[in-house]
């Protein structure tokens, strides 16, 4: 298990490292982030044990259940939370999560500026786009990003960056490069976009971070 734990992890930095090159980028520039949602210790361990630090969870309440542990064990794991965040768990994720990817409206703004108030930390926050404009995504209309970055910024949330998902079986690099226009635009460095089926061509267009899950723990049950 440990071994081809090893063995991907492996390969998809080997793959991020030649998709920096063509685009004349540094791979140390590109964060890799295990999603381990769904995913239990036993799952995790093995890629703990291959040097992997900055994993991701897109529930409060799972990741609650099986980081603290893990983190007594390795304590520079980064936890990055990826899904959408409910208001009322601001309180959590502010306490547990080091970065907050879902940050897509205003009352969710106004939660976590109160939480970090609260609790005195301050994790990075990306603000999400909906750049396909699908009714059933989360994330901000493009059209409302500026207000929602002018309201994020009045509020004091650390903004570093944008993320988005982009519509599902259509070529991703025309969203992609909508997503790294409007974060310069903005002058927000940080981009979190590309996942197992196109992290590649996430790291050409830019992406910062990529957040990769089945590619390294397999298909999930």
């Amino acid at each position: 298990m440990n071994g081809a734990a090893e063995e991907r992890l492996s390969e998809i930095r080997s793959r991020i490292d030649k998709a920096a090159e063509l685009a004349r980028r540094k791979a140390v520039d590109v964060t890799l982030i295990a999603i381990s949602k769904t995913h239990d210790a036993q799952a995790i361990r093995p890629l703990l044990a291959s040097g992997q630090r900055v994993f991701g969870e897109n529930r409060v309440q799972e990741a609650e259940a099986k980081w603290p542990a893990l983190q007594r064990e390795f304590p520079d794991v980064v936890l990055h939370h990826v899904g959408q965040l409910q208001s009322n768990k601001a309180d959590e994720a502010v306490a547990l999560f080091d970065a907050i990817h879902g940050v897509d409206r205003p009352s969710l703004v106004t939660a976590l500026a109160k939480a970090m108030e609260k609790t005195g930390r301050r994790p990075d926050c990306f603000l999400q786009v909906n750049v396909g404009d699908e009714p059933q995504k989360g994330g901000c209309p493009v059209a409302e990003l500026p207000t929602l970055i002018e309201g994020a910024r009045e509020a004091g949330l650390p903004i570093i960056g944008l993320m988005c998902v982009p519509p599902a079986d259509v070529e991703p690099a025309p969203y992609f490069a909508l997503l790294a226009k409007l974060a310069r635009r903005h002058g927000l460095g940080a981009l979190s976009m590309g996942m197992s089926g196109d992290f590649e061509t996430a790291v050409t267009i830019g992406a910062t971070h990529v957040r990769v899950g089945t590619a390294l723990f397999g298909e999930r049950a």
